[in-house]
């Protein structure tokens, strides 16, 4: 793996007492999609704060591209593109000024053409010559990923880039997130909307109570802990379970007329435990599968941290 940023034993207690992070240890690829999950005030934006250079660590080293974070701060914050949650921009300006003047704060002039290419990705160009005053919620969202990218970042946050904004914004922002991996950008996100995580992430990491409680390639956590259920539906109600269905998980629901089961993703059992219902004289009418989400497998992680192995 080609590591563009390393993170090792990074904590944050504040002067409180509070600890917003337990040590953390993480790697992420070059080009890759990252997703971080966690429910409020789990940790994500400490954590992501403290990679920007916006929050101190208490203990541990974050390096960006082999440059340590706080001894080399100019250089690694040029290298890295925030999207923060809350807005921060001055609503008296235009569009056009505002990206331009983030652009030459990271040491970047001229080139127009880049500039005008990320507002079009983001449908603002014909919002250009606008104040920010006058832009809807959504526009002025977009405006922050603008800034973001205006001085060519190498590795973009994005900390809830969609929470709260309409289907199209969220439509451009992930046509951009693709265009952008194209390009080689490497993209850590979090997200209220797990869908998108499910969608778009390579590997995904689960905080929890400022703990980074897993960290795992998506396809594979959700082989691991992934299930799926058939709901078979029945053309006359049974009052129990024959014992001759021992050998399947299953659950008797509405008033006898469904058998839940719930196995593994490579389970082969539905065709053995559909015999067997022949066989026993009960006659199915419906199935219905149903396959575990990210959303799924997030919820149940963080419900029970403790179980987690």
């Amino acid at each position: 793996m080609d590591t563009i940023l390393s993170i090792a034993g990074v904590s944050k207690t504040y002067g409180s007492g509070t600890t917003a992070l337990s040590p953390i240890d993480l790697d992420i690829a070059k080009g890759e999609i990252f997703a971080l999950l966690g429910p409020n005030g789990a940790g994500k934006t400490t954590l992501i704060s403290i990679v920007c250079g916006i929050v101190t660590p208490s203990s541990g080293t974050v390096t960006v591209m082999g440059h340590d974070t706080i001894r080399d701060y100019r250089t690694t914050r040029r290298i890295v593109g925030l999207v923060p949650q809350e807005l921060s921009v001055d609503m008296f300006e235009t569009v056009l000024a505002t990206v331009k003047f983030s652009r030459r704060l990271f040491g970047k002039s001229g080139h127009d053409a880049y500039v005008e290419e990320v507002l079009r990705d983001l449908s603002l160009w014909d919002k250009r010559n606008a104040k920010i005053m006058e832009l809807s919620g959504g526009m002025k969202r977009r405006v922050l990923i603008a800034k973001a990218l205006s001085h060519e970042p190498d590795i973009l946050f994005l900390d809830e880039p969609t929470a709260g904004v309409d289907v199209s914004l969220r439509r451009d922002m992930w046509k951009l997130i693709h265009k952008l991996r194209a390009k080689g950008v490497t993209i850590i996100l979090t997200t209220h909307y797990i869908e998108e995580a499910e969608e778009m992430a390579d590997r995904v990491g689960v905080i929890a109570k400022g703990k980074l409680m897993l960290v795992e390639e998506k396809t594979e956590l959700m082989k691991r802990l992934g299930k799926r259920q058939v709901l078979v539906s029945l053309a006359e109600p049974i009052r129990d379970l024959p014992p001759e269905l021992a050998d399947w998980d299953l659950t008797l629901e509405e008033d006898g007329t469904k058998l839940r089961y719930v196995f593994v993703s490579e389970d082969e059992g539905i065709p053995a435990l559909l015999a067997k219902l022949g066989s026993l004289g009960i006659a199915v009418t419906d199935l219905e599968t149903h396959r575990s989400s990210l959303e799924d497998i997030f919820v149940d992680l963080v419900s029970a941290p403790g179980e987690l192995a």
